[in-house]
């Protein structure tokens, strides 16, 4: 299977593109698009061309944070294949709102005019949602078609060829996802979900962003400007 990717991901992800499940996943979600465009179906988010976008943005050899969201945004024009993250014209959703609240609490600096976090994965903040795709409307709709294999795979192949990362792991899904991560050779970061739901119950006041950028600096890295 030919997934277009930066070189460096690519070797290390190659093994999953021969999988059955892959190829399954791939067939899948290639139907869903092209539904979609036919009107046959609803929409899927983000465009096609953004669906690996959180690899094409984050240089896997200066890699230095992981963040695991969950499911693309579902709404017209929000996903943009970054977790978290929406275009520079859209209004911040509530989870991105709280985010920067808690760095505005942590390091002090104010919310940014956009919620497009390029200037995170451009310096190194792989922004990995767990499923890469999904339905207009209908989250977790595409959760179960191998996504989820593939970003474990994903995240179980950096823990074993990097060391020295962050990973910030939101919520009991996120910390699921990393529970194989060696916390002798990273840091592992947990925390509430940034949701209005559970934020008030452990992100806000986590201090997350101020200790990422504390280890990168002991280890010798340029510290993340949130």
């Amino acid at each position: 299977m030919d997934v277009k990717l930066p070189t460096a991901w690519k070797e290390l992800l190659a093994p999953e593109f021969e999988k059955p499940y892959f190829e399954e996943l791939t067939d899948f979600v290639r139907s869903e698009y092209v539904a979609a465009a036919r009107g046959e179906g609803p929409p899927i988010y983000p465009a096609a061309r953004n669906i690996f976008r959180a690899f094409d943005k984050c240089d896997l050899d200066e890699l230095k944070v992981v963040v695991i969201g969950q499911d693309p945004y579902h709404g017209p024009g929000q996903a943009n294949g970054l977790c978290f993250s929406v275009g520079d014209s859209m209004p911040f959703p509530p989870s991105l709102r709280n985010i920067f609240k808690e760095i505005a609490s942590d390091i002090g600096t104010p919310p940014p005019a956009t919620g497009n976090l390029d200037r995170w994965a451009e310096q190194g903040v792989l922004l990995l949602n767990a499923s890469l795709t999904v339905r207009e409307g209908q989250p977790n709709s595409h959760s179960d078609k191998g996504w989820q294999l593939f970003t474990d795979a994903a995240v179980q192949a950096l823990g074993e060829v990097k060391e020295g990362v962050v990973y910030m792991l939101w919520g009991a899904f996120a910390q699921r996802k990393g529970e194989r991560l060696d916390a002798t050779r990273n840091l592992i970061l947990k925390a509430a979900h940034p949701s209005p739901l559970s934020a008030h119950n452990g992100f806000f006041g986590c201090r997350h962003f101020s200790q990422a950028n504390e280890y990168l600096i002991r280890n010798g890295k340029t510290p993340i400007q949130w």
